[in-house]
C-alpha cells in the first residue's frame, strides 16, 4: 500500500578487479624416501576468481609462499654386504677354491664404503669336486680317453699329476 517506489535493496560495489594474488598447490611428497629431504610445491599468480593464471612477475614477490620446504622421513637404513653365487670350483677334480662376488650397497643399490670390515662375507671358499671313482686297474688297457687331442699339453703344462689328467689321459702321462 505504499505510494512511492521501494528502494533499491542491492547494488554492485567493487566494479575494479582484485590484484592477481599467489595460490600454492599440494606439497609432494618427501624426497628422498629417507633422510634429510624436500617437499616441493608448484605456486602460480592467478586472477581473484582463480580463473586465470598470470605471468609470476604480475604478483608480489614478497609475498610468494615457499615452493621448497625441507621433510625426512626418518633414518635410512644402513648400507650392507651383498653376496653373489659362488662360482664354479677351480678343481675338476679333488680340491679347489671358488669365488663370489661381495659388495657393500646402500639401500639404493649405490657401491658404499661404509660397512664394516669385520662383518665382510667371505669372497672364496675352498671346494671339492667328485673325481670319476673308475680307478684304472692293471687288468684295464691304459689309454687316452679323451678324444680331443688336448693330452700333449696337459703333459706340457705338467698337469700328469693330478689324478683327473692322469686318469684321462693315461697314455701320455705314463710314465711322468
Amino acid at each position: 500500500n505504499c505510494l512511492t517506489h521501494r528502494p533499491i535493496e542491492k547494488e554492485h560495489c567493487n566494479n575494479q578487479s582484485c590484484p592477481p594474488q599467489w595460490v600454492a598447490l599440494d606439497w609432494s611428497e618427501c624426497t628422498p624416501k629417507c633422510g634429510p629431504g624436500f617437499k616441493h610445491r608448484i605456486v602460480l599468480c592467478k586472477s581473484s576468481d582463480l580463473l586465470k593464471t598470470f605471468p609470476a612477475a604480475q604478483c608480489q614477490e614478497e609475498s610468494k609462499p615457499p615452493v621448497r620446504i625441507r621433510c625426512s622421513l626418518g633414518r635410512c637404513p644402513p648400507p650392507r654386504w651383498v653376496t653373489g653365487d659362488w662360482g664354479q670350483c677351480s678343481a675338476q677334480c679333488g680340491l679347489g677354491q671358488q669365488m663370489r662376488t661381495v659388495q657393500c650397497l646402500s639401500y639404493t643399490g649405490q657401491a658404499s664404503s661404509e660397512c664394516p670390515e669385520t662383518l665382510r662375507p667371505p669372497s672364496m671358499q675352498q671346494c671339492e669336486s667328485k673325481c670319476d671313482s673308475t680307478p684304472i686297474s692293471n687288468t684295464e688297457e691304459c689309454k687316452d680317453v679323451n678324444k680331443v687331442a688336448y693330452c700333449p699339453l696337459v703333459l706340457k703344462f705338467k698337469f700328469c699329476s693330478r689324478a683327473y689328467f692322469r686318469q684321462m689321459c693315461c697314455k701320455t702321462c705314463q710314465g711322468h
